[in-house]
């Protein structure tokens, strides 16, 4: 991969770079994509991260199916698929720990112990191999992409860091990975949590956050197979709950869930929509 890589810069060629975890979908193809627009070369990377999972039994869940992938890969016109194994990526890196400045103190931070610490070191080793000039992340996992850009501008990481909206189906459902381990029951039941969240952006513009807010909790009180984990308004910069818009134009509605065995997570741009006179 290292080898590749120093060949295209050597022949002034960007290199746009998708790094996932595999289990593909059309929100990973907007990623591509939105890299195909800005880069003459696209690599995309699968490697399920064992250091950002901290139950064992989701790690062993995570739905893998390389083949499938590879063909989506090549229909889409991706030029590298990086498939390193955990003792290759690793290899004689010793795992840092970050400042934060507190954004992994908050909602997965806590739930998912050592979760980002993972993710960011496997992210570093990705970048040490494919070294792209645009790294492409899913807003779906608002916190993750809100620490690597944090990470990016401390450690003046060479890479720019660019977010791309989430798809939806067309229930509004985040497209995620995890959506194909859900039963048909389960599927239905995922759809409320975006239901939540457009309920907290629709009341936050007349109401207090707190009735937005308990608006939405009334939504995903309905089945016991709905175990909710969090549902807030959140600050966009430093991800810290807030329970008033006070003089921000902009919040984050959040949620995670437990439906059935399945952990999701959505979020949702909220913008005050204020009156002229």
């Amino acid at each position: 991969m290292a080898a590749w890589s120093a060949a295209q810069r050597g022949a002034c060629r960007s290199i746009g770079f998708v790094p996932t975890m595999g289990a593909l979908h059309p929100g990973h193809l907007a990623l591509v994509s939105a890299a195909q627009a800005r880069c003459e070369r696209v690599v995309v990377s699968i490697f399920v991260n064992p250091l950002q999972f901290n139950d064992p039994r989701d790690l062993e869940r995570y739905p893998r199916q390389v083949e499938e992938d590879v063909l989506l890969l090549e229909q889409v016109g991706a030029h590298v698929l990086f498939l390193p194994e955990n003792e290759e990526l690793y290899e004689g890196m010793l795992p840092v720990k970050r400042d934060l400045a507190g954004l992994d103190s908050v909602w997965e931070g806590p739930l998912r112990p050592g979760h980002f610490e993972g993710m960011l070191n496997a992210v570093e080793r990705l970048f040490h191999f494919v070294r792209p000039e645009h790294a492409f992340f899913g807003e779906k996992d608002r916190q993750q992409l809100t620490i690597i850009k944090h990470v990016a501008r401390q450690e003046h990481w060479p890479e720019q860091v660019s977010s791309v909206t989430t798809l939806r189906e067309s229930d509004g459902l985040a497209m995620s990975s995890r959506n194909r381990l859900l039963g048909p029951g389960d599927r239905t039941l995922a759809a409320s949590l975006y239901k939540a969240l457009k309920v907290m952006e629709e009341m936050a513009q007349s109401h207090s956050l707190d009735q937005a807010l308990e608006k939405a909790h009334g939504l995903l009180r309905s089945s016991a197979r709905l175990t909710l984990e969090y549902l807030a308004f959140a600050d966009p910069e430093d991800l810290r709950p807030v329970n008033e818009w006070g003089t921000r134009d902009t919040l984050i509605a959040l949620v995670a869930a437990r439906i059935g065995e399945v952990r999701l997570i959505d979020n949702l741009t909220v913008k005050r929509q204020r009156t002229h006179a």
